[in-house]
């Protein structure tokens, strides 16, 4: 099985040695998202919610650009620097699925890149 790296402009690049997602036959693994607007390379501050919905947009333009979804995504992981976020961020997150719910897990972390407050990860299929 061969893999492909996936880039899009409409994500934030990557900040490191890695890529914003992989494929691997019909497997597709997204990096962690913070909230980084593609754009202006700036750091999204104003609100876990407003946090939150730029992470799931960029991990949106991931999915679109390998030929996916949300309704494709198989299992989620999100990392928050606060469990008292945990009700906002649950909120927008559901916000963009429809139907079944993927697998998924949060972890309380103490620090993220950029000294972001929440980061999220998916696979999913494409």
């Amino acid at each position: 099985m061969k893999k492909s790296i996936v880039e899009t402009k409409e994500a934030p690049a990557a900040i490191g040695p890695y890529s914003q997602a992989v494929k691997a036959g019909n497997m597709l693994f997204i990096s962690g998202q913070i909230p980084i607007d593609p754009e202006t390379g700036n750091l999204i501050i104003g609100g876990i919610e407003s946090e939150t919905h730029r992470v799931m947009k960029n991990l949106e333009a991931i999915l679109l650009e390998a030929g996916s979804s949300f309704e494709q995504v198989l299992k989620a992981t999100i990392f928050i620097k606060s469990m008292d976020d945990f009700a906002k961020i649950n909120a927008v997150y559901a916000s963009y699925f429809k139907g079944a719910f993927p697998a998924r897990e949060t972890v309380e972390v103490s620090c993220l890149p950029k000294n972001a407050n929440v980061e999220i990860s998916v696979v999913a299929l494409v």
